[in-house]
């Protein structure tokens, strides 16, 4: 029911206001042509109704042999926050695991200051979880889109003013936010999903500088073996060659 009570807020903002990033941005303009740039400065937006102080988008990785949170950007755009490397490791499974299945918002406190845990405990439908990145206070919402797209719009902030009547609103901007740009990433989901285990070793031990001989021995396969997973892999991520691939899955964090 809750899924369902966001979705429809975030359709019903995105019929109201003609806007791929629902309601409340600045003036009354449309967008129709969504650039990265735009959804960073509407993440802001969102950032600044809640007091909060830094923010990422995030996409599952659609591979499901690694649970991993892959950046699309930050509130150090074009740049990278160093919070964002941290969320980007292991530290976002827990995270990765649940919004796979969820889209309950997911919150933590670990500033030490007192009284930190008051600023989310009274919400509904959310639940503490060990912090994405330590120190930090933050909340993430899980958030759905449309060919398999999934990932999590993540707020940080020591101060951060979220009252329980505004949760819905706030996780459908974010509903709507991501779709906007999940619309521009075309190539990160359906097409990934297929790809194999044992292709995914063979793009790693490329990207590590072996060979198709040496991946063959390493993996006890046949050469012809070995070439036809990366053909197959190079293939399935659309990309023209190994090298491009093997940019590509790291990209997507399927490798590392």
């Amino acid at each position: 029911m809750k899924h369902a009570h966001v979705k429809e807020a975030a359709e019903a903002l995105f019929n109201e206001q003609r806007n791929p990033f629902g309601a409340f941005s600045l003036g009354s303009e449309t967008h129709h042509a969504v650039t990265i740039p735009d959804a960073v400065r509407r993440c802001r937006w969102i950032a600044v109704d809640i007091n909060a102080s830094a923010f990422g988008l995030f996409f599952v990785s659609p591979s499901p042999e690694l649970a991993r949170l892959v950046p699309c950007f930050d509130s150090d755009y074009p740049g990278t926050a160093a919070a964002t490397r941290v969320i980007s490791g292991a530290n976002g499974e827990e995270m990765v695991r649940h919004t796979r299945t969820s889209t309950a918002p997911r919150w933590w406190a670990d500033d030490g200051t007192p009284g930190s845990e008051q600023i989310f405990q009274n919400l509904a439908w959310s639940e503490r979880m060990a912090p994405l990145a330590p120190g930090t206070n933050g909340i993430g919402f899980p958030v759905h889109a449309d060919r398999g797209h999934c990932g999590v719009v993540v707020f940080l902030g020591m101060e951060i003013a979220l009252p329980e009547d505004a949760l819905y609103e706030i996780h459908a901007r974010c509903f709507s936010l991501f779709a906007a740009v999940a619309r521009i990433r075309p190539s990160d989901a359906g097409r990934t999903r297929s790809i194999s285990k044992r292709e995914l070793e063979c793009l790693k031990l490329t990207a590590n500088g072996n060979t198709s001989e040496e991946i063959a021995r390493l993996l006890k396969l046949s050469v012809h073996t070995a070439n036809q997973y990366l053909t197959q892999s190079t293939q399935k991520l659309n990309a023209v060659n190994r090298n491009q691939a093997v940019a590509k899955a790291l990209r997507l964090g399927l490798i590392e």
